[in-house]
């Protein structure tokens, strides 16, 4: 009698692409000029991605697009949250600015596109060069989601 039995990993398995992309934009004018140059029509999400570690939270925005033609559910997410630290000191009021990144290792990645489903890499490669077209866009590229440690923040 043979036995099968699935990883702990299998069932959290969710076959996406990768997309870094890094600029100085806004998450909202990234939004807007992606939608202009990919024919998106991404829209932001009620609900920020929320990730809590040692008593912190780390708030991180999402946009949302679901393109019905092709069946892929696309997500622009940022990967840095900034949080504001007060103290009062002699009577003085300090704030300090705590950075915190969404992938670590990816500290210079300032937004990813995740696009979920089973996609061609040649519909990839046309997205990025797309969004290299944008001036704002110093560059994209496509990243290896099994090279990233963090990439279950990825999940949701």
């Amino acid at each position: 009698m043979q036995i099968h039995s699935l990883g702990h990993d299998s069932y959290f398995e969710d076959e996406y692409s990768l997309i870094g992309i890094h600029t100085t934009l806004e998450d909202y004018k990234l939004a807007y000029l992606l939608n202009k140059n990919l024919s998106t029509n991404f829209f932001k999400s009620k609900k920020e991605l929320v990730v809590e570690n040692n008593q912190n939270s780390a708030f991180f925005s999402i946009y949302n697009y679901q393109n019905t033609t092709y069946e892929y559910d696309w997500h622009l997410i940022a990967n840095s949250s900034k949080t504001e630290n007060s103290t009062t000191e002699n009577q003085l009021l300090l704030t300090t600015e705590t950075k915190t990144y969404l992938i670590p290792e990816k500290k210079n990645v300032d937004f990813f596109i995740k696009i979920s489903g089973e996609v061609a890499p040649s519909f990839i490669s046309k997205t990025i060069k797309k969004i290299k077209n944008i001036e704002q866009v110093i560059t994209s590229y496509s990243i290896d989601k099994d090279s990233l440690k963090s990439k279950d923040f990825l999940i949701f």
